[in-house]
């Protein structure tokens, strides 16, 4: 290597910036499942390079080592990977490294890392509750001879930040692991939005005991409650929100009525609540019609028709902002990643670069990741490592 060069490669890193929000300082509270011997590289630094890499576009854990072993000096040094004091030389972590950690990694702490970063680096939000959402996913590409695929419940803002994640027990399902996943938030002034399924006293008891209010889907496993809601007399209610878009070749009309009562048979439920939607096929002419009612533990006034019509569609946000992107950019179903922790690190890695992404703005998360991907210092920028 010429003298220059030389003497380039052997300069400090970026220095990071004063105020800036550091993924390495919460991955140092993890507890690091390797043996003490033979620890050469710090569990922050590795974590934090697969994840620069995963923010860059690495779908695989080939491509995550890759990634590493092509990051120039300095990006080695700005992750904290060790020096030698003699010649400056920056040791790189072997694949078989990385893999072996990434592997006994505590899947809880990971998430409880990424989640406690994410919202230490979103901007201040304005007064008024904050939307949660809670939804599952399962790895499709995990699934084994002897073994189901895994099962994760999240937590969303309807931002689109991943705020906690759980694994379903392989012999469970979503609805015992719903207050586990939410005990590490901070819950009051939120709202919190769900599918069906979590509609359970439990749940509804566990969110106001903790200062949250639910908006839950009310279907046919609640048939009594179902049934007494459906009795309200719609039409002498009035209309408290009406909404026409035209989008993906379809038009739709959503109309929101809500109803106050006495008395229900559910915790705390303040308020009943009806959406009806008119969509139709533009290239086919067909018209389908949606009635979804909905129960909600705001009282009358709390939030206005718009407001509980925006929580209630930004529901579906996990799907489109989350769930569709791990599917579609990361091709999540098609990775066959099946050993030990991995398939939950890796889906928690991607958690992390689409809220990352989505708080800097991008809407556009492949585009996003491809500028990422052009430049080295712009991930470990975004992990608040360098200015």
């Amino acid at each position: 290597m010429p003298r220059g060069l030389d003497q380039l490669a052997l300069l400090s890193s970026p220095a990071p910036l004063p105020d800036a929000v550091a993924l390495s300082g919460f991955l140092d509270l993890m507890p690091d499942p390797r043996g003490l011997r033979g620890r050469r590289y710090l569990l922050a630094a590795l974590v934090t390079a697969a994840a620069a890499s995963v923010l860059a576009g690495a779908r695989s854990l080939t491509a995550i080592t890759e990634w590493i072993a092509d990051a120039p000096v300095w990006a080695c040094r700005a992750l904290g990977f060790p020096v030698n004091p003699l010649t400056g030389a920056v040791s790189v972590p072997h694949p078989h490294t990385l893999r072996r950690l990434l592997v006994q990694l505590d899947g809880d702490a990971l998430d409880q890392a990424i989640g406690t970063f994410l919202t230490a680096r979103a901007a201040p939000t304005t007064a008024g509750l904050r939307a949660i959402a809670v939804d599952g996913k399962v790895l499709r590409g995990s699934r084994t001879a002897t073994a189901p695929a895994v099962t994760l419940l999240a937590a969303m803002d309807h931002t689109g930040s991943v705020l906690a994640q759980r694994q379903v027990s392989d012999k469970s399902n979503e609805i015992p692991a719903f207050a586990p996943l939410l005990n590490t938030l901070d819950l009051s002034h939120t709202v919190i939005t769900a599918d069906a399924l979590h509609t359970q006293h439990a749940h509804s008891t566990y969110l106001r005991t903790r200062g949250a209010h639910y908006i839950a889907v009310v279907k046919a496993n609640h048939p009594g409650l179902l049934d007494r809601i459906r009795r309200l007399p719609g039409q002498e209610i009035d209309l408290d929100h009406y909404e026409r878009t035209r989008a993906h070749h379809r038009q739709e009309i959503r109309r929101l009525k809500t109803a106050t009562f006495a008395h229900i048979d559910y915790p705390d439920a303040k308020q009943a609540l009806q959406v009806v939607r008119w969509r139709r096929d533009l290239s086919t002419g067909k018209l389908t019609i949606e009635r979804v009612y909905l129960i909600t533990s705001l009282p009358p006034g709390t939030a206005s028709g718009a407001q509980l019509a925006a929580w209630i569609k930004g529901h579906w946000k996990m799907e489109n902002l989350l769930h569709h992107v791990r599917d579609r950019t990361f091709r999540e179903d098609d990775s066959k990643i099946r050993t030990g922790h991995l398939p939950r690190i890796t889906a928690g890695l991607r958690n992390l670069a689409i809220g990352i992404h989505r708080q800097d703005g991008q809407t556009n998360i492949a585009a996003a990741l491809r500028h990422a991907a052009h430049d080295c210092r712009r991930p470990l920028i975004a992990l608040g490592l360098t200015g």
